[in-house]
C-alpha cells in the first residue's frame, strides 16, 4: 500500500488542529498503518507473552493523541515524531510498571549500529536505553530527540531532520555520536 503524501496529511492535520473533526474522520486511516508499523517494530523486541500487544499501543497512542488538542501540527513528520515519542513513553511506562528492572540483574548489551532495526533484538532493555537516553537529553538534548525518532519512531535521516530543523549532515553527526554515547552509557550500566 502506498503511504499518503505527506501534504494530504500535514492538510488534515491543520484542519484537525482548528476543530474539523471530519478531517480527523479522515486521517486515522492515512496514518493508523504507518503507526501500527512502527509499533510493530518495537514490539519485536520485547518478550514473547507480552501483555501488551502492538495493536493496544496505537489505540493507546491514538487516545492520547485525540486529548492532544493544545498540538499545532505543523507536518506529517511531525505527527509521526510526537506519535513516537509518546509509543516510547508507554513502553517504558509499562516496563517501569511491570518491574523489569528489578528482574533484569544484568541489562543485555544493546547495540544501536543497525539504526532502526535494533528494535528488533529480542531482550532489548527499554528501561535502560530510557534512563540512557534521558542521560543523553541532559546533556546535548538534540542528539536525544534524534535517537527517539530514529529508534522509537522509524522516521528517516531526512524525516528527523525536517522535524528538527537541521541539515542531514547535522543528523547523520548527531546519530553516530549519540549511538556511541548511549553504547557507552550501557556498557557502564553492566
Amino acid at each position: 500500500m502506498d503511504l499518503p503524501s505527506a501534504h494530504d496529511v500535514t492538510q488534515l492535520l491543520k484542519a484537525w488542529t482548528t476543530g474539523d473533526e471530519q478531517a480527523l474522520e479522515k486521517l486515522t486511516p492515512l496514518v493508523y498503518e504507518q503507526l501500527h508499523r512502527i509499533a510493530q517494530r518495537c514490539m519485536a523486541g520485547e518478550r514473547s507473552g507480552h501483555t501488551l500487544q502492538t495493536t493496544a499501543l496505537v489505540n493507546e497512542v491514538y487516545l492520547q493523541l485525540v486529548d492532544c488538542e493544545q498540538i499545532n501540527w505543523q507536518d506529517r513528520a511531525h505527527f509521526f515524531a510526537v506519535s513516537a515519542q509518546l509509543m516510547r513513553r508507554i513502553l517504558i511506562d509499562f516496563a517501569r510498571s511491570r518491574g523489569y528492572q528489578k528482574r533484569g540483574g544484568s541489562t543485555p548489551h544493546l547495540s544501536l549500529d543497525e539504526a532502526p532495526s535494533v528494535c528488533n533484538e529480542p531482550d532489548t532493555n527499554l528501561v535502560a536505553l530510557d534512563d540512557a537516553l534521558n542521560a543523553l537529553a541532559a546533556v546535548d538534548g538534540r542528539k536525544s530527540k534524534v535517537v527517539e525518532l530514529r529508534f522509537f519512531g522509524g522516521l528517516s535521516i531526512e524525516e528527523t531532520a525536517e522535524v528538527l530543523g537541521v541539515s542531514i549532515e547535522t543528523v547523520v553527526r548527531d546519530w553516530r555520536l549519540a549511538k556511541v554515547w548511549l553504547l557507552r552509557e550501557l556498557s557502564e550500566a553492566n
